[in-house]
């Protein structure tokens, strides 16, 4: 299914004066899925039709990604977390499982923090982590990362050609699994579209708040608020098996899955290797 046709199947939630888009499917349970930077909900693609048919499905583009809003304002982590809130609870859904990647996971950190301190809308009864920068002192910036973050960001938003954009995601995938050219195309296009390259200077910011707010995201890892597995593409230079290594340091009885030969994106690199301990984790037959 390409990004057009993901988009058809899905509907528009207005959050304040912004839309954000999602999809939701299936029936049961209730399953939150929330991307990472600086892709879409389209990455859970290859996972939707077996999770649909164990659950009630919802993924959404995050603000300022996909078919969702892209304002020009500062866009927060907690903005993230308010939007899902808003949206789940238009849609009824007040106790869902969380499966989360990349900036993803530091929206879930967020809920579950809120979670914590009895501040969310939303009970949450697991939570699935994929690769991603959960320890500030482990994430691995690519350099164009560091440039987003930078005085540069700006600029280099809206000059980096796409050929620089594939190589950056060749990188960051195993060397097994690299990236279709159907992915690819898809997430140049969604990243691209509506103006949306001058959001990742807004976006990246969230690099900055992992920091900040190393006390609260990090403690609602090591409180174990929820059932928590961690998934992990080893060979991400990002966030692969070092910062699992960190994870089982910090985190009491951690539950770590380690996938050997996948990279940043294990749910699209091999989804069928994602799908069977996610779905152990949930207590769901495969």
């Amino acid at each position: 299914m390409d990004a057009r046709a993901w988009r058809q199947g899905g509907a528009i939630h207005r959050f304040g004066d912004l839309d954000l888009f999602y999809r939701r499917a299936g029936r049961g349970d209730a399953l939150v899925c929330i991307h990472g930077f600086p892709t879409s909900s389209h990455d859970f693609a290859p996972l939707w039709e077996p999770l649909s048919a164990r659950f009630d499905v919802v993924a959404h583009d995050l603000i300022g990604l996909g078919w969702s809003a892209k304002p020009r304002r500062p866009l927060s982590v907690s903005l993230q977390a308010d939007a899902l809130e808003s949206l789940l609870a238009a849609l009824g859904i007040e106790r869902a499982h969380l499966l989360a990647h990349d900036l993803g996971d530091t929206v879930a950190q967020e809920l579950l923090a809120r979670q914590q301190d009895r501040t969310g809308r939303v009970t949450w009864r697991s939570a699935t982590l994929l690769n991603a920068g959960l320890f500030p002192e482990t994430h691995r910036a690519l350099p164009a990362q560091k440039l987003l973050l930078s005085p540069l960001g700006p600029l280099l938003a809206r000059i980096t050609p796409r050929q620089r954009f594939d190589a950056s995601f060749a990188r960051i995938f195993g060397p097994d699994t690299p990236p279709s050219r159907a992915f690819l195309d898809d997430a140049w296009f969604l990243l691209t579209r509506d103006g949306g390259r001058a959001m990742l200077p807004r976006l990246i910011r969230y690099m900055v708040e992992r920091r900040e707010r190393r006390e609260r995201w990090v403690g609602a890892l090591t409180e174990k608020v929820v059932p928590t597995r961690l998934i992990v593409g080893a060979l991400d230079p990002i966030s692969g098996r070092h910062m699992a290594e960190r994870y089982l340091e910090l985190v009491r009885d951690p539950d770590v899955v380690l996938l050997d030969r996948l990279g940043h994106y294990p749910h699209v690199e091999a989804p069928e290797a994602v799908l069977a301990p996610l779905l152990a984790h949930l207590g769901v037959a495969v």
